[in-house]
Formats: C-alpha cells, sequence, structure tokens
C-alpha cells in the first residue's frame, strides 16, 4: 500500500519557509506566538523570543497571521492569499 502524504508537512513546510508568523492554539487553550522553526512527526519548534518545543498532541489548532495557499498533490508547496486554518 502507498504511504499516503501528510496534510500537515506542506502546511507546515509553508509557514517555516516564508517565516509566517503563527498562533497556536493549545488543548489546554493557551495561545502561543511565533514563527515555525522546524517540525517533525511530533513536535513542532516555534520561535518567538526563545525556541519552544511544542508536542502536536497538544496542540488543537495552527493560524497564520496571513492567509496562505497550500498544495497538496506533491507540487511545491507556495503562500497566496487564500483563507487556511489547520486542526492537528
Amino acid at each position: 500500500m502507498a504511504k499516503s502524504q501528510s496534510l500537515q508537512d506542506p502546511f507546515l513546510n509553508v509557514l517555516r519557509k516564508e517565516k509566517i508568523p503563527v498562533s497556536i492554539y493549545l488543548i489546554n487553550g493557551i495561545k502561543l506566538q511565533g514563527q515555525v522553526e522546524s517540525f517533525d512527526q511530533f513536535v513542532v519548534l516555534l520561535r518567538s523570543n526563545v525556541s519552544q518545543m511544542i508536542y502536536k498532541h497538544a496542540i488543537s489548532t495552527i493560524v497564520p497571521a496571513r492567509s496562505i495557499r497550500v498544495s497538496f498533490d506533491g507540487d511545491e508547496a507556495v503562500s497566496e492569499e487564500v483563507e487556511t486554518e489547520i486542526t492537528i
């Protein structure tokens, strides 16, 4: 069976590459703000004044400061003016 592509990776990659500010809401209601520095299967590194490692299972929602468009069909992800929000 072919490996399915994650929706998270292209979304987070655009945020990382273009250094788009984000608000990350945790499941306990805390709001964190900064830029996605890096990510893997389990964590997101968020940079503001300091770097914070946030476990994905603790994330409720990631909201970019501006609208982006993400291509999920294997093409290079690019940002454009399209409303996007993703809940992990």
